[in-house]
């Protein structure tokens, strides 16, 4: 293992937060693992928890209730809820997108309203951009946003929506003007309490992610008061392609920290279960595999620690944005997959972190943009 590597962008006291981290995980949510994924949430209590000791919204500035910190901040709790194989707090979705969509495009009223609740855990936030019709071409999105007086009208459904089962918070994208195009959509915050015509729909049964509320969303002519678009109407599009590569770097952050544990994992079962005579490390091809995996995964942690580097030093390209998310996915369910096979019928087994890490890694390579579409990206740049 390449243990005396260390990622440039740690820090002191991004170490502390880590080790904080993992002793929540530990505590909080390794413990009840399968009942968050029989009841397909985890417990409400849990997003407040994280808020008292600072794990939510890590980088927004002190001043609207976050922890003053960095994106780096952000990626380390997130890290250590993949090694936990923890996927039901959805950090992501909540600290690393909602409230940068706030940060970045929310006037000061606006931030103030949000971000402290946001921070504390008291509101879950999510945003809501696919629909059944339209997921990877946002721009043939239906819902629709009507202006009436101080209030838009919304009319539509969304599905797939992250924390949409329990969110206290949803960004919704919306066409105010059909006619235009990708110029047409705009992001409306609704705060879902109390919201009339507003409706959830069943949580959604996923091969893997079962904690995970991913939730369908209706809308039924719920009014959004016009003080709640984000930024200008008809900008939500540049929006949502401005914050899509925080989201995929961040994608790509899960995808390391799984592969990371998965051979952590693989490797500690081979040097115990002993089958021919001896540990099943000692034969050449479970070394070799081992060998194969653990090259994989050093280069994947280079690859993402230097995309980390340049996001934080506001460089992070759309292109490179898109390779660390296709490649880094793909990848990731290439070594899980690898990993799996040395513990036999034991991996297919979900009690052991290996199946859960198995199942939870498919959904990578589709959300934040499928794998097909980040080639195109890349594509598009060459």
């Amino acid at each position: 293992m390449t243990d005396r590597y260390r990622s440039a962008w740690l820090d002191e006291d991004v170490d502390s937060l880590t080790e904080l981290a993992a002793r929540f995980f530990a505590k909080e949510v390794v413990p009840h693992l399968d009942r968050f994924d029989e009841q397909q949430r985890v417990d409400r209590e849990l997003w407040t928890k994280a808020g008292e000791l600072g794990l939510l919204c890590c980088s927004v500035p002190e001043e609207y209730g976050g922890g003053g910190g960095t994106l780096a901040h952000d990626i380390a709790v997130l890290g250590e809820q993949v090694r936990a194989t923890d996927t039901g707090l959805g950090l992501i979705v909540h600290s690393g997108m909602v409230a940068h969509y706030l940060l970045a495009y929310g006037t000061e009223e606006q931030k103030h309203r949000w971000l402290p609740g946001m921070a504390s855990g008291e509101l879950v936030g999510a945003i809501a951009m696919t629909e059944p019709g339209a997921g990877s071409d946002l721009k043939n999105m239906s819902t629709r946003a009507v202006r009436d007086g101080d209030h838009y009208v919304v009319t539509g459904s969304k599905t797939f929506i992250s924390n949409g089962g329990t969110a206290d918070l949803v960004i919704v994208a919306a066409k105010t003007d059909p006619a235009a195009g990708a110029q047409g959509i705009s992001l409306l915050v609704l705060e879902t309490a109390g919201a009339a015509g507003f409706q959830r729909g069943r949580v959604l049964k996923k091969i893997g992610m079962h904690a995970q509320d991913t939730s369908e969303l209706f809308f039924d002519d719920v009014r959004i008061p016009v003080g709640r678009l984000l930024g200008k109407e008809g900008g939500g599009f540049a929006m949502l392609m401005q914050q899509l590569a925080q989201e995929r770097l961040l994608l790509g952050v899960v995808a390391v920290a799984a592969m990371e544990r998965a051979l952590a994992e693989a490797i500690a079962y081979t040097k115990e279960r002993r089958a021919f005579g001896g540990p099943l490390f000692d034969l050449q091809h479970v070394r070799f595999e081992l060998a194969e995996c653990a090259t994989l995964v050093h280069a994947a942690r280079v690859f993402v620690d230097s995309a980390i580097e340049r996001h934080l030093r506001g460089e992070l390209d759309t292109a490179t944005a898109s390779m660390a998310k296709w490649w880094l996915t793909d990848t990731q369910c290439q070594v899980i997959d690898r990993c799996l096979q040395l513990f036999g019928g034991n991996g297919y087994m979900r009690e052991l972190p290996i199946a859960r890490l198995y199942a939870d890694a498919r959904g990578q390579k589709i959300y934040g943009g499928a794998n097909e579409i980040m080639k195109e990206l890349i594509a598009r740049s060459l």
